[in-house]
């Protein structure tokens, strides 16, 4: 059997005396897409963090596609391409420029790099921007080249942490076309988001978190199933103790 993307075992994180992530325990198997939803302070960057290399944990295990992500860090951070929350680019460098760079430090030679960034820059409708310096794009144009960045060196893994937060309808459902492509090309995804049809179009599984710890995982019925809901959505009010905001309840209450 090949090994999971990501495999994480009695993860625990803390900030003094703040846990973040309570020995917690995921799987998520080779190609496919996973959502993690969980309510604001739930430990989802935290998570992704530690993942990542970009936060140690406390304690615990975790492994990308079998590489020790402490241990053989070089090797499982190859694997993986993250697409952050924060946008953060460098606003001194061109568009061209920020993918030419990300390449070069996963070791990518020169033509490989201005061929695989051509191919983004048409794929996410930069080109025309190519030059231009990162600081003077709109908000959907920025959040269109960090996904594009995410992919240069080809990961195996791409992590999206709310990816498409504050863009427009359009340049969101454009977003969801192309991660609907890439993960049936084989990449697989973890996702974060607030969107939680945006969940329910990409994801083949999805895991709740709360308070650091996975609290319910399945697909969007199976969660329905598990809260007494009819939806996703009603599921993960049940989850965050508001189960009164059900759209079910909408007009009903005026009513």
């Amino acid at each position: 059997m090949p090994s999971p993307a990501i495999t994480l075992r009695g993860v625990h994180k803390r900030f003094g005396e703040i846990t973040a992530v309570a020995g917690l325990d995921l799987d998520v198997p080779a190609g496919t897409c996973l959502g993690l939803l969980g309510p604001n302070g739930a430990g989802k960057s935290t998570l992704i963090h530690c993942t990542t290399g970009l936060a140690q944990p406390t304690s615990g295990e975790i492994r990308i596609f079998g590489h020790d992500a402490l241990g053989d860090y070089r090797q499982a951070r190859l694997a993986v391409g993250l697409s952050p929350q924060e946008l953060d680019l460098d606003w001194f460098l061109t568009v061209r420029e920020s993918l030419d760079y990300h390449a070069g430090y996963f070791g990518i030679p020169k033509k490989e790099r201005r061929e695989r960034a051509k191919e983004l820059l048409d794929a996410f409708s930069l080109t025309e921007k190519a030059d231009d310096r990162t600081r003077t794009l709109s908000g959907g144009m920025k959040r269109r080249l960090v996904l594009a960045r995410a992919l240069m060196h080809r990961p195996k893994l791409l992590i999206l942490d709310e990816p498409t937060a504050g863009v427009d309808v359009e340049l969101r459902l454009e977003l969801w076309h192309y991660v609907k492509q890439i993960n049936e090309e084989g990449t697989t995804i973890l996702l974060t988001t607030h969107y939680l049809e945006e969940a329910d179009q990409l994801c083949d599984r999805i895991a709740f978190i709360n308070q650091g710890e996975i609290v319910a995982s399945g697909t969007s019925a199976d969660l329905a199933a598990k809260f007494g809901s009819s939806s996703l959505e009603d599921a993960y009010l049940a989850l965050v103790g508001r189960s009164e905001l059900s759209r079910a309840h909408v007009g009903a209450d005026a009513a």
